[in-house]
């Protein structure tokens, strides 16, 4: 009869671990019933808005916050400071090709789309810096900034909205929409 060396018997032992399949550990009191799986969407989700303009593709990635009752353009998204318009990760820009955003050029590549509200008129962010929170912002590391144009909405939206809007095959309207608030930057291919 073969007896295994402890530390073999400890490498199996964790090997068979390894193998076996993985099952939730919970606690939970005899006779409990278990708890529902959390099913209440997320506070903010995920969205993404995309258009093909100038034989390139354009995608933001970006958080959805909503109204939920709250004064948002001058208060939660205050005036005469950098916003990260959207919520939780900062809004992602990917451009496969170069364009105009306004007047600014944007090169191919990823950036970081932040707003400057303002009661006398927005500013489009274009930022440099990828991958940090929402509320992370260096402003040196600015692409650039180009003013927004803006008209009102007829009725209040409650859900944070990007969307590309009036797209020809080399321009596109870049919508940024939320309570009574419609801003917006034509996009051409430069």
């Amino acid at each position: 009869m073969h007896t295994l060396s402890p530390r073999l018997a400890a490498a199996l032992c964790c090997i068979g671990l390894l193998l076996s399949p993985a099952m939730p550990v919970t606690a939970q009191a005899p006779g409990t019933p278990a708890a529902a799986p959390n099913t209440q969407p997320m506070s903010s989700p995920p969205a993404t808005a995309s258009v093909t303009i100038a034989g390139g593709t354009i995608d933001i990635r970006y958080s959805r916050p909503s109204m939920r009752g709250r004064k948002i353009i001058g208060d939660i998204v205050p005036f005469d400071q950098v916003w990260r318009t959207g919520a939780n990760p900062a809004t992602t820009l990917i451009t496969s090709v170069p364009l105009k955003f306004g007047d600014l050029t944007v090169p191919a590549g990823t950036h970081t789309l932040y707003t400057l509200p303002s009661q006398a008129g927005w500013q489009l962010i274009i930022n440099n810096q990828t991958g940090q929170w929402g509320t992370e912002y260096h402003q040196e590391q600015d692409l650039g900034r180009t003013p927004m144009q803006s008209k009102p909405l007829s009725s209040p939206q409650e859900v944070m909205s990007i969307s590309f809007e009036n797209t020809t095959p080399n321009s596109t309207e870049l919508h940024v929409r939320w309570e009574n608030s419609d801003e917006y930057v034509l996009v051409t291919k430069p």
